[in-house]
This record gives C-alpha cells, structure tokens and sequence, in this order.
C-alpha cells in the first residue's frame, strides 16, 4: 500500500483543469518554421521528408509546410543547416478548413478556429462521437482512448465516443482508408441520424500520410463527405483534439 502511494505522489497533479492552457513535456509538434533564410539551393528538408509535407516556394512564404501530411517525424529539423525548421510543442493545431492545415514562413501555425454557430447551438452542451479506425496502425486509436481519461477527461464538457452510430452526433475517422474498411465505414455513416459531421484524426486521415496513392487505399468517402475538423498528427496529442472541438463548438473550458 505505500509502495502506491509514494508511486501516485511522484506522479503528482495529473488531472489538467484547463486543456487549453496547458503545456505538455516532451511533446514533439510539427516543425516550425522561422524566418532565417534557407541557404541557396538547399532542398535537404524536400529530400528527407517521408510523406512529402515540404515544399519550397519563391517570395516571402519560402518554405510550407503541410501539416495534413506531416507525421512529425522530425528528419527535416535534424537536416537543415541554417535552422529554419525547428524543434516546437505547439499543440493547438486543428483547422476547420483544409488549407488552414498549411503552414509557413508566413504563418508559422494555423490560425484560430472559428466558433460554428450552427454545431455550438446544436452540439454545445452535448456531443456524441462514434470512432471508426479505417486500416490505422492503432496509434491514433490510443489517443482518442486517453481523452476518457482522467487526465483529459472529456466527458465533463458533455463529449462521449458512444458504442452504436445510431447515437452518434459525429464520426471521429482515423486511418489512412483502406479498401477493406471502405464498406464498413459507409455503413456507420449511413447508421449515424442527421445532423451529422466528420472529424479527419491524424495524418492518415487527412491525407493518407505514407501510404498515399496505394492501391490498397479507397478514400472516395472524403470526397464526398468533406471533414468539418481536421486534427493533424501522427499521432495527434490528446490536446490537440481536445482543443479542436472545443474552440468549434464554442465550449468554455
């Protein structure tokens, strides 16, 4: 009994009493980018990205990242010589739209969410979510499971992930979409009562991440169910959900 005790006084005040104020240790975001000039004709960052997330432009943006593609793998941060991408914890990262998940020289992170009036008046004080996992490697699973926590514990702002579609307000996808889960993912759609919206968790669901163009992917389903949030990451922080849906509904933490 008190080897338990002197185990959860070590691990301190777990519990965040304000996700959005919060400042996780150790957590490696996506790359920042900085203003320090790229040296002429570098592309080492291009080169070195395993999901093609980089890309070089001319003028004032001069180095963009996707962050719908970025796996924060931090390669590109260890190969550039004039330490334009750099190590950074910024977690608030979701985007309502899909170009909002660009970044760059110019716009370092994407910007603030916009409060739907729509979703805050339909979905403010009550929130359902149904988690279908399309052909993922499970890591962004893991993480929708810790917001049950007592850590993140979103169930206090009125947003549960709920066993059955016909319950559901929303559709948490994660995975890169494989052909396989292509029937079973429109049959949870389907299941799920109107008003309903998707929310696109991590890397491979935005974009299909590493496996982009396989002939084992069938993404038809975003194409004609556009995301109404996108929350990037590979995977995603627990946070960076948290505050994604939060700041769209308009919920006060």
């Amino acid at each position: 009994m008190f080897k338990s005790i002197k185990v959860r006084t070590s691990q301190g005040r777990q519990y965040i009493a304000d996700p959005r104020r919060a400042e996780p240790v150790g957590f490696r975001a996506a790359p920042h980018v900085s203003s320090t000039p790229c040296e002429a004709g570098c592309d080492a960052c291009v080169e070195v990205c395993p999901t093609q997330a980089i890309a070089l432009c001319q003028g004032a943006d001069a180095v963009r990242i996707d962050l719908g593609r970025c796996v924060m793998c931090g390669d590109c941060i260890a190969e550039c010589p004039t330490g334009t991408l750099s190590a950074s914890s910024v977690f608030k990262l979701a985007a309502a739209e899909r170009q909002g998940l660009m970044v760059g020289t110019a716009r370092p992170v994407p910007e603030p969410l916009q409060v739907s009036a729509a979703l805050h008046q339909r979905f403010g004080r009550s929130l359902k979510l149904r988690s279908v996992s399309s052909g993922g490697c499970n890591a962004c699973e893991l993480e929708m499971h810790a917001l049950s926590n007592v850590n993140f514990d979103i169930g206090r702002y009125g947003i549960d992930f709920v066993a059955s579609p016909r319950h559901a307000d929303g559709l948490v996808l994660t995975g890169p979409m494989t052909r396989n889960m292509a029937s079973a993912l429109q049959l949870c759609w389907d299941a799920m009562p109107a008003p309903k919206f998707v929310i696109a968790v991590g890397a491979c669901a935005i974009s299909g991440g590493p496996f982009d163009g396989s002939e084992a992917l069938e993404r038809g389903f975003l194409e004609q169910f556009a995301p109404t949030l996108y929350v990037p990451g590979c995977p995603p922080h627990p946070l960076t959900f948290v505050c994604g849906v939060l700041d769209l509904l308009g919920i006060e933490s």
